[in-house]
């Protein structure tokens, strides 16, 4: 009776209505965004950018503007540098991200320790802070929401070529390294969106987990992308009431739900036990 109270409570209040509605759609887009970084192998791609929005953010409020602008700038340069620069093969994606990563990380840190005035607003770009989203934030993360859920809905087909096997979609006619390209701007950009509310260095564990505890329970990209979707939705209404009552970061408390549920699909997943057997057959071949 408490706990129903608190909630009718909690929901009469217009600004947790609304920080509900933007941590749900935020949580939607980065679990579909999240369902085609898992099924390219890209998790690392969503870690580097969120560091790189991260440092943006500091950078915008280091030197007076809307954090959010800086967000969007540094991932979008972000996103543009990982996928031609690897594509020279004169290094590896993996170590681009890891530079990218390294990089936003030191410089940062070393704009915040440079900072006169209260870090707190900073330090809330790092773990996240729902309670002080505004509408520009609600705005972009809606637009954000519209552009991944209109690709995956409009360009489906295109989407599952390039998750197949970008050499392959080539081959057929379709511009592969464009839409990988187009999939990358798109990391950036949910990023960028969820920065304020997630925080820079938890938004990226938001788009893996959602997603891989969905690849656990399926094999059908379309219950994937639901499934994935869902997930978020869920891991981000829940960690924003559960942080309202128990007061701390609600950033922290989403990426830990989120988490509770890939461990929790994990070890429901077909595909685990797939794998035993499989392992059982080998090891009976071998006796």
């Amino acid at each position: 009776m408490i706990i129903l109270e608190n909630l009718i409570g909690m929901f009469s209040y217009g600004f947790m209505r609304q920080i509900l509605l933007i941590g749900t759609l935020g949580g939607v887009t980065c679990g579909v965004m999240g369902a085609m970084v898992v099924s390219m192998e890209l998790a690392l791609v969503g870690m580097a950018i969120s560091h790189a929005a991260f440092l943006g953010s500091v950078i915008a409020f280091f030197v007076g503007i809307n954090p959010l602008i800086g967000a969007i700038i540094c991932s979008i340069l972000a996103s543009a540098a990982i996928g031609p620069v690897a594509d020279k093969r004169e290094l590896s994606t993996d170590t681009v991200m890891g530079l990218i990563v390294a990089v936003a990380h030191g410089l940062a840190f070393l704009l915040m320790g440079m900072m006169v005035s209260a870090k707190t607003d900073a330090l809330n770009l790092m773990w996240g802070n729902a309670l002080g989203v505004d509408m520009v934030a609600l705005e972009t993360v809606v637009i954000s929401f519209i552009l991944v859920i209109g690709v995956v809905i409009f360009f489906y087909k295109e989407v599952q070529a390039i998750i197949f096997n970008r050499e392959i979609s080539l081959g057929i006619g379709l511009p592969a390294y464009w839409l990988f390209y187009g999939i990358i701007f798109l990391i950036g950009i949910t990023v960028a969106a969820n920065l304020e509310s997630i925080g820079g260095l938890l938004v990226s564990t938001l788009i893996i987990c959602p997603a891989a505890a969905a690849y656990q329970l399926t094999y059908n990209l379309k219950h994937l992308f639901y499934m994935a979707g869902f997930f978020g939705g869920i891991s981000c209404c829940f960690g924003i009431m559960l942080s309202y009552f128990i007061d701390v970061p609600c950033g922290a408390v989403i990426v830990l739900i989120s988490s509770l549920i890939f461990f929790i699909s994990n070890i429901f997943s077909p595909k685990r036990k797939v794998k035993r057997i499989k392992k059982l057959e080998e090891v009976s071949d071998v006796y």
